[in-house]
């Protein structure tokens, strides 16, 4: 089969390596139709993290079934599925408890698993043809009938329409809340997106990007230019110096500055000045636990200098971590079925899959227009 495989910083190719397989009877094997490029997975593309050559990369996958393991029950061959990134067993006591973003069983020795991504397990990514789905009863969301149509819409699902909705639980944001964000990539506007659809009464959006914040105007948010570094006084000017209900962080370790200069703790900290006092943050970005190439000492041991002394006197609350996406896929599938979510609206290229190392070079240089990357396996 023909798949996207990491050969080094910067480096990565599509070639034929061999077929995914059927390796348990609990597996599912998916010929993948839509598979995305993620921002998560420009960490590993530019060497920010410690994942092998030759990895297989994708987590954020769609397909149909095409052969079932003899243990496999619940989904059928011929089923359209879309996959989650977490990998989760579904019966261990976090998976027990709906936290499938942390499943003790799916990779030995640590709290979750994912598809070909650094350090979270022995597990194939889906930017290629073939993926071999562990776990399947239990991992695929079986698609409504004529779901080849929104295709682009349900692909979503696998990671950042969950995401943006867990950052917004994350921060225990209510009804009639308004609500900060900081990052207008694909996790950011997703977020914007679904404090819309739950009831928010603002929602700005901080970027330096403007095709970004073009595309969180669209979508219903207030775009918050910080290029001059003013979006801490813009977005508490909105708020009538309280500062917001509550906020989310969609950057993570890799924020910039308005000059491009890395600083990591930028975005915690402009978070906690513009939350309210006793106002939750929901932290989504992701932060690694090493990071060689960090900006500075604390970042290359996955620390960041916080403004711990104001959030604690402002009485703020805080709650991060990967989304569990079953925990929000299906109801979030039943609004895209019904025509009331068309998160597809941030997708701003579609690429064969052999085009893929554009779309890696071209997303990562953060070039203008390129917002969300899908790639089309069949194409």
């Amino acid at each position: 089969m023909k798949a996207l495989v990491y050969n080094g910083p910067r480096d990565v190719a599509v070639k034929d390596v061999p077929d995914a397989k059927i390796e348990k009877p609990t597996d599912v094997l998916v010929k993948i139709t839509t598979t995305n490029i993620c921002g998560s997975d420009l960490h590993m593309y530019e060497g920010r993290t410690d994942v092998k050559q030759g990895q297989i990369l994708g987590h954020e996958n769609l397909g149909v079934v095409i052969d079932a393991g003899s243990a496999v029950e619940r989904v059928k061959v011929g089923d359209r599925v879309c996959l989650p990134f977490n990998i989760s067993c579904g019966v261990c006591e976090n998976c027990d408890r709906g936290l499938t973003g942390f499943c003790l069983i799916a990779n030995p020795g640590r709290a979750g698993a994912a598809y070909g991504y650094s350090q979270m397990g022995p597990y194939s990514g889906g930017q290629a043809e073939l993926l071999r789905v562990p776990y399947a009863d239990f991992n695929c969301l079986v698609l409504p009938p004529g779901a080849e149509e929104k295709e682009n819409d349900y692909v979503l699902l696998s990671d950042i329409f969950p995401t943006g909705y867990h950052a917004t639980e994350l921060a225990r944001m209510r009804v009639g809340d308004s609500v900060v964000i900081y990052g207008a990539g694909p996790v950011g506007l997703m977020a914007a997106y679904s404090a819309i659809i739950k009831g928010a009464s603002k929602v700005m959006v901080v970027d330096t990007h403007k095709d970004r914040l073009a595309l969180a105007e669209k979508i219903g948010a207030i775009p918050i230019d910080n290029s001059d570094e003013s979006a801490v006084d813009q977005v508490l000017s909105l708020t009538g110096k309280k500062g917001a209900d509550c906020g989310c962080e969609c950057v993570g370790y890799q924020c910039c500055d308005h000059t491009g200069k890395e600083v990591p703790n930028l975005t915690m900290n402009n978070l906690v000045k513009t939350v309210r006092a006793t106002g939750g943050i929901g932290v989504v970005g992701v932060f690694m636990p090493k990071d060689p190439g960090g900006a500075d000492e604390l970042a290359k041991r996955g620390q960041i200098a916080f403004d711990f002394g104001k959030f604690f006197s402002k009485g703020q609350h805080m709650a991060t971590g990967q989304t569990n996406v079953k925990a929000y896929n299906r109801l979030l599938c039943k609004l895209i079925a019904a025509g009331k979510a068309s998160p597809s609206v941030i997708i701003s290229h579609q690429l064969p899959l052999d085009k893929a190392p554009e779309g890696y070079a071209n997303f990562d240089a953060r070039k203008d227009g390129w917002t969300k990357v899908v790639l089309k396996t069949g194409a």
